[in-house]
């Protein structure tokens, strides 16, 4: 935590943004980039903002500032932002709408056009979400529409929208990882 002020943005984003995708809780971690972050915001290009913003809300970050603090700079540099990156402030957008619904967010009003990006993600549905989904509509007869998208633009794998059921399948990809050995092991 001493070291995280010799970070540069780029360092900063990245460590956040692989804890966040390991699935590391490391409050003190977040708490120190956070910190950071906000003093040294000015130097962050588009990608450090978009990874950052994008990695506190998967991970659940509960302070609403530092979104603040990065949709502002995310709205100054719309111009800068690809597709990729768009898709990731929808999430960060959305995440900031559920947890503090009564904020002002600097990207609330670019909403559509994020929503847009994060859309034109293809969907790659697995093998065993196919077979779950075959034998759930042929042995118990369940009614239910494949990757179903729902208003926020949110692909469910499995979802009945009237009853508002839905399954997610998380097969192996999820938690394994191919080595250079040709062998999987444990991802995270």
């Amino acid at each position: 935590q001493r070291r995280i002020g010799e970070f540069k943005p780029q360092e900063l984003a990245n460590t956040v943004w692989a804890f966040a995708t390991a699935g590391v809780a490391a409050q003190t971690l977040f708490g120190a980039i956070a910190t950071q972050a906000q003093r040294r915001i000015a130097g962050f290009n588009s990608q450090d903002v978009a990874n950052m913003a994008w990695a506190f809300a998967y991970a659940g970050w509960d302070r609403s500032r530092v979104f603040l603090e990065l949709g502002a700079v995310a709205a100054e540099r719309l111009v800068d932002q690809n597709e990729a990156q768009k898709s990731q402030l929808y999430l960060v957008a959305l995440y900031v709408q559920i947890e503090w619904p009564d904020q002002n967010f600097p990207l609330s009003s670019h909403l559509e056009s994020f929503k847009a990006a994060y859309a034109q993600d293809e969907l790659r549905p697995s093998n065993l979400q196919c077979e779950v989904s075959a034998m759930l509509g042929q042995d118990l007869d369940w009614k239910h529409t494949f990757e179903y998208r729902t208003a926020e633009g949110i692909s469910l794998d499995l979802a009945e929208p009237d009853s508002k059921r839905a399954i997610e399948v998380d097969g192996p990809a999820h938690y394994l990882t191919e080595i250079s050995s040709g062998d999987y092991v444990v991802n995270g």
